[in-house]
């Protein structure tokens, strides 16, 4: 059951906020200002559809649920700190709705779990639909002579990868944890139904592997070597499991989908084993995470990154969107016509031009733009010409186009840096996903956004002050 809120109504001012500790809050404080701007009630009736049940308990509203999760991406605190700051800042208190200052906790750590699970990918992507449309319609409908028409219609095009908080993973260390969760089992399973623990080994095992993990540089025969031994400790463990399940003997519920990943893992370890090779389909890169795969970048620092890659896009406003995102490995490439039709979507027409780098310079790409009249970033295919002024153009050109890509570069890094999107700590996937999709949100709302606002009220106050002026004279 959801209750719609009137936040105008409810919601004491700013000003009489924070009377019960004496003092008055400062107007001219971010999160005020943040709450002033964000469309809480386009996304309140996002929100509402969820809940078609009358009765019920009463759902947390929309503002105090996406206004924590905000407040989250933004400064960067765990469920538990974030609970606790929540309850001694007036301000954030503010920001997520809450009709005056309380000193008692608005939720408990734990609800927040329950909050990512329920505003998923799908539900953060349409909130910032809402978010990036919303601005420019009031740059077109409120300000005097300038229009969003005047503007290059630009689109610019990139993926990243949002490395997942997993250890880096090594072929022992994960059959080595493959061994010990099996010995786990093995012990419940005994304990459940009174068997006699079988012969695991497991003291041999765990020496064995103490003494590759302590060795510096171990040689390619002695990893291995390791490998081999790891690999016959976890098939003997799994074969006393499935035998007691083929025995009619269920393990706990909470062990199935490691039972499931465990199996293969297996089979892919020693395939690379056999095969002595490092590469396998759908490669396994942590037991508790198994969705997590291996991102080949190319990188001079980071070859490989293990997370989910997205593929971003950026208008000529400033804003982020999120074309495409997977925890497998894809090429951005072919995704670039699917990004040129959804501006086309948004927007009632192409951009005018498209910035990328040369993954995306393929000929399907290539002979797209030229058919719908976008100029494409990049090298003209044929032979260069032999007009002096026309290669000065072109290079003029290019350097342009060059500078202005960047911004999408400064745009990963502030994601990265400031806004959550640089080490993901969730264990779900879906939760995982909403993270990733919750920092594009904010990225866009503390960039973009933002600074659209400020510039319209800016215009706004001038306009006023001129009005007053006519007036008095």
């Amino acid at each position: 059951m959801y209750k719609t809120t009137d936040y105008e109504n409810e919601q004491l001012s700013f000003v009489n906020f924070n009377t019960t500790c004496g003092m008055q809050l400062d107007r001219d404080n971010e999160w005020l200002r943040t709450a002033a701007r964000l469309p809480w009630h386009s996304w309140e009736a996002l929100y509402a559809v969820m809940f078609p049940a009358k009765v019920g308990n009463v759902a947390k509203p929309c503002r105090m649920v996406l206004g924590s999760l905000i407040l989250q991406s933004r400064m960067g605190y765990t469920d538990r700190e974030l609970v606790n700051q929540i309850t001694q800042n007036p301000y954030y208190q503010f920001f997520i709705g809450l009709e005056a200052f309380q000193h008692k906790a608005p939720f408990v750590p734990s609800l927040l779990v329950e909050w990512r699970k329920r505003i998923d990918l799908q539900f953060v992507i349409k909130a910032n639909d809402l978010l990036c449309d919303a601005v420019p319609r009031l740059l077109y409908s409120r300000s005097k002579g300038r229009k969003r028409g005047t503007l290059l219609a630009t689109q610019i095009c990139d993926a990243t990868v949002a490395p997942q908080y997993i250890r880096f993973p090594q072929d022992t260390s994960l059959l080595n944890e493959a061994r010990m969760k099996l010995e786990a089992m093995i012990d419940s399973f005994c304990a459940r139904y009174g068997f006699e623990k079988p012969r695991t080994y497991r003291k041999v095992a765990h020496k064995d592997y103490l003494a590759f993990a302590k060795a510096k540089k171990p040689s390619t025969d002695k990893i291995r070597a390791a490998v081999k031994a790891q690999l016959s400790y976890v098939r003997r463990d799994l074969e006393y499991i499935d035998g007691y399940m083929h025995d009619g003997y269920a393990p706990d519920e909470k062990y199935i989908d490691t039972i499931i990943t465990i199996h293969k893992l297996y089979e892919q370890q020693k395939y690379m084993y056999d095969n002595r090779t490092h590469k396998v389909e759908e490669r396994i890169v942590s037991i508790n995470q198994p969705y997590v795969r291996p991102i080949v970048r190319g990188k001079a620092n980071r070859p490989v990154e293990f997370g989910a890659k997205l593929h971003l896009s950026i208008d000529e406003t400033g804003f982020g969107r999120i074309e495409h995102i997977s925890f497998n490995a894809f090429n951005e490439g072919p995704q670039l016509i699917d990004a040129l039709n959804a501006y086309k979507y948004r927007n009632g027409k192409y951009p005018e031009r498209v910035l990328v780098d040369q993954i995306y310079r393929n000929r399907p790409n290539i002979e797209f733009c030229k058919l719908h009249g976008i100029r494409i970033s990049g090298p003209k295919l044929g032979r260069p010409s032999t007009d002096a002024k026309a290669v000065r153009k072109d290079r003029r050109v290019t350097a342009k186009d060059q500078s202005d890509r960047i911004e999408i570069e400064r745009y990963f890094s502030t994601a990265k840096r400031r806004n959550g999107l640089g080490l993901i700590m969730r264990k779900r996937e879906d939760t995982s996903l909403t993270t990733i999709a919750m920092s594009v949100l904010v990225t866009n709302i503390f960039g973009s956004f933002k600074l659209a606002v400020e510039e319209l009220e800016s215009q706004t106050k001038v306009s006023a002050g001129t009005s007053s002026a006519a007036t008095v004279r």
